[in-house]
């Protein structure tokens, strides 16, 4: 006879439930800890364990170790950072603004979490894909599936390689924009202050793309909002294929 499925054990589920808040108490607790000194600041697990209202043991029933606290903080202040980005990757507004957008939004996020920043910063893996890498590659993800739905919209003819190309491309200027700021932020002082920092990165992405588009026989323009030359594309290329159809 069949045998019906295990049922689920409830003690099991709340059990779990209990160490999944446990766990984020500790996070949000190292979190608060980082924050509260100075970008840098060695903290200790003593001090996490105090701002969670537990013991040192009960904090390392959690982790495997103090790299695996360390990783696990690192990894919840890149979700934070990545939270506030990824919305700020749009279509909306004119390719500069886009740019700007997404700088000011990184840059904001930097200034108001110096501490956060830091640590996060901070990679101790073997093969370099620390938590901030892994973040930086979620948001190029998202640049570069951006580029390509623009590119795809507005009728850009590329060749395989410069097709292949865009993805490297647009990493390396993603972790351009990201290598800037950080050395700013490391700097004694934050000079240039931030507007302009923002303003002269999205200056700089923008004369990359604009010089990369114009090479594409694409001519962009600076106060062009991009659903308009997406929709003055699409009218072109509603035109020409009336004229083939014309012509047949």
């Amino acid at each position: 006879m069949p045998t019906s499925p295990p049922r689920p054990d409830g003690r099991q589920a709340r059990w779990d439930r209990h160490n999944q808040e446990r766990r984020q108490r500790i996070l949000d607790a190292a979190i608060a800890v980082v924050e509260s000194g100075e970008p840098g600041a060695e903290v200790h697990v003593q001090q996490i364990a105090e701002q969670a209202g537990l013991s040192r043991t009960v904090v390392y029933r959690h982790f495997a170790d103090r790299s695996d606290l360390d990783r696990a903080v690192q990894t919840a202040i890149v979700d934070d950072l990545s939270g506030e980005l990824l919305p700020a990757v749009t279509l909306e507004g004119t390719i500069p603004q886009i740019i700007e957008r997404i700088v000011s939004t990184y840059v904001s996020w930097a200034v108001a979490h110096p501490a956060l920043h830091r640590l996060a910063e901070q990679d101790s893996s073997v093969d370099g894909t620390g938590p901030l890498q892994q973040g930086i590659e979620k948001i190029a993800h998202q640049v570069v599936e951006l580029i390509s739905t623009a590119v795809e919209l507005l009728g850009v003819e590329m060749s395989e390689d410069e097709a292949d190309a865009v993805d490297p491309l647009v990493f390396g200027l993603v972790g351009a924009v990201f290598s800037a700021v950080r050395r700013w932020m490391a700097r004694p002082e934050r000079a240039p202050s931030a507007p302009v920092l923002v303003s002269l990165v999205t200056d700089s992405v923008w004369y990359i793309l604009d010089g990369h588009a114009r090479s594409l026989g694409l001519e962009l323009h600076r106060d062009q909002p991009v659903d308009e030359l997406l929709a003055s594309a699409a009218q072109d290329q509603s035109a020409q294929d009336h004229s083939a159809q014309d012509r047949t």
